[in-house]
């Protein structure tokens, strides 16, 4: 006799003493479980399922839980900011050897039913809810003490508002720069840098700095304004 079962997405053709590999069950190794999704049951009398066989069931033993064979996923993007991505995934699996097949009366088998996922120690998830729970202990009012009125808050005092720093005057006609159009300029005048000098001057934490308060997202580097702003404080 044979079976077609369904478990984890994937589906099976096993017969009694096969040893097969599927998706990680929430199950130990030694554990007894039974796989209910049946779509064909196979012999003399065979039964097709709608979709399954109702009554119909396998059960196997858990072995043990296993990783299947490492799978290298790598990404490599070809345009003028390239870049590229190597992750490595290994599937987390659970071997099982099939040890019966039933036609009919599988539900009231009482085995336990295959599920898919982490597992966590069935025996102990059955005992902790087999456990009786404690009855908590009403505990004894006590007797409220008379509340202290509280002080009164005082109202908060408005935080001043801090205007933006305005551009210096006699500063450098920033819009030379690659990219940099009247809107931009005006930020960055706000932030204090009106001279190709300041820019010329930038350390890569001064273009991080900048990057992150004008979301810039790289600009700076790719325009080439360090530079540009070298080569105009020089001439």
């Amino acid at each position: 006799m044979f079976a077609v079962m369904k478990t984890g997405g994937k589906q099976y053709k096993v017969q009694s003493g096969d040893t097969l590999r599927v998706e990680k069950l929430a199950a130990n190794a030694g554990d007894k479980v039974q796989f209910n999704e049946v779509l064909m049951v196979g012999g003399d009398k065979p039964q097709v399922g709608s979709p399954v066989v109702a009554g119909a069931g396998v059960q196997a033993e858990v072995i043990e839980q296993i990783k299947g064979p490492k799978t290298i996923n790598f990404v490599k993007r070809r345009r003028k900011h390239s870049s590229k991505r190597t992750k490595g995934h290994r599937q987390q699996l659970t071997l099982v050897k099939i040890t019966d097949i039933l036609a009919s009366g599988a539900d009231k088998s009482g085995v336990m039913a295959a599920e898919n996922g982490a597992g966590f120690g069935v025996a102990a998830v059955v005992a902790a809810a087999a456990a009786p729970k404690k009855a908590k202990k009403a505990a004894a009012p006590k007797a409220e003490a008379p509340k202290a009125e509280a002080p009164k808050a005082e109202p908060k005092k408005e935080a001043k508002k801090v205007a933006p720093k305005k551009a210096a005057a006699g500063g450098d006609d920033l819009k030379e720069l690659s990219g940099v159009g009247p809107a931009l300029e005006k930020k960055l005048h706000e932030n204090g840098v009106t001279t190709f000098a300041q820019i010329a001057a930038w350390t890569p934490e001064d273009v991080a700095d900048m990057d992150e308060k004008l979301s810039f997202k790289g600009r700076i580097e790719r325009e080439g304004w360090i530079a540009q702003a070298q080569e105009k404080t020089q001439g």
